[in-house]
């Protein structure tokens, strides 16, 4: 028996879960933008003390580990290392293209056998975070941050139906537009859907060193100078 805490701030909505062998008992969640800072204590805390009313053990902390918003990540990978600490608890990182197709896979069982999941995360104008797994999400394309331009897709749709989820997507409808391009709308990361993911990490003893651990950003952070007024 297991009892994962999750953490997922990679995006603009934070949610924390917790999971007891591999099925969600607690989820919170907060869709109203970029105000996990002051969100994610809240909702941790809430998570802990529903663990504690209920003598439930926590087993080991897992977190969305990027790629994604650069502040988020942090946010939430700074309180995951934070808990693991305090509780000296195991820490698993789960890659957050993975989790988005987790929904995918659990709701669309119908899927062809040949198809590919290419989950997106806004990266700003036109570029994405993506990946492409097969249903089993085996690799078939790695993490890469793209600029999505007409044609980009069609060497790989030619030969698979390709299934399009996540934020980055929603504006890529426009630009690709192949007959088997499939666009499959509301999927993002959440808290809620980490369990299986996190599960086999903890089992296979796939886990993070706490104190050095850091998000996987993929891009360097660029801060942008503020517009002066006149």
């Amino acid at each position: 028996m297991s009892c994962i805490l999750h953490i997922e701030t990679s995006t603009t909505v934070c949610s924390v879960a917790l999971s007891e062998d591999g099925q969600c008992i607690y989820h919170d969640e907060d869709r109203s933008g970029q105000n996990h800072n002051e969100r994610i204590g809240t909702f941790v805390d809430a998570a802990l003390s529903f663990a504690d009313s209920h003598a439930i053990p926590l087993d080991a902390v897992a977190v969305s580990m990027g790629p994604g918003s650069y502040t988020g990540l942090r946010i939430g990978v700074s309180m995951a290392k934070g808990i693991c600490y305090a509780l000296n608890l195991p820490l698993v990182a789960v890659p957050t293209l993975e989790l988005l197709a987790v929904p995918v896979l659990l709701r669309h069982d119908d899927l062809p056998a040949d198809a590919l999941l290419c989950p997106m995360i806004d990266a700003r104008r036109m570029e994405v975070y993506s990946a492409l797994y097969d249903r089993a999400l085996h690799t078939v394309r790695e993490i890469r941050a793209e600029v999505v331009e007409p044609g980009a897709y069609d060497e790989m749709l030619a030969r698979h139906p390709v299934y399009f989820f996540g934020d980055g997507a929603e504006k890529c409808k426009s630009v690709i537009t192949h007959p088997n391009a499939h666009f499959i709308d509301n999927i993002q990361p959440l808290a809620k859907n980490m369990s299986p993911l996190a599960e086999k990490r903890l089992i296979t003893r796939k886990t993070e060193d706490v104190a050095y651990f850091e998000p996987f950003y993929l891009k360097d952070f660029v801060a942008i100078k503020p517009r002066k007024t006149l």
